[in-house]
């Protein structure tokens, strides 16, 4: 089981921002919950998420899959996806496999909140 924390932000444009913090590792054993937590916000909360990742210490390839697919999710509903606070240890699967060019990878959780989703804009 791996632990989420769940925030809701508002944004000034009125848009409703979900953050989402995993906590340990996001393997083959947890990354199915954590897709269907990714799943349920984005389809009955908002469309637009921020994943913090500085508790995760650990990401496989399944972890990998699973923001995929909520990037997917996201995309489908003209929302956005975002990243941010990468744990020093994740970050290297992100760099070797490529996916920091795949991803809206933020330094922060703030960074991440601010200005309009790259979605809206367009």
């Amino acid at each position: 089981m791996i632990q989420i924390d769940q925030k809701t932000y508002t944004t000034q444009d009125g848009n409703t921002v979900i953050v989402l913090t995993p906590a340990g590792r996001l393997d083959i054993t947890t990354a199915w919950q954590f897709r269907l937590k990714l799943q349920e916000c984005i389809s009955k909360l908002s469309r637009h998420v921020v994943v913090n990742l500085g508790q995760v210490n650990f990401i496989d390839s399944s972890g990998l899959t699973s923001l995929v697919a909520g990037m997917r999710d996201a995309d489908k509903v003209k929302g956005s996806f975002r990243i941010c606070n990468v744990h020093p240890e994740a970050k290297l699967v992100f760099e070797v496999t490529m996916m920091d060019t795949v991803f809206e990878i933020f330094e922060t959780e703030e960074e991440a909140l601010e200005g309009v989703p790259r979605s809206i804009a367009s």
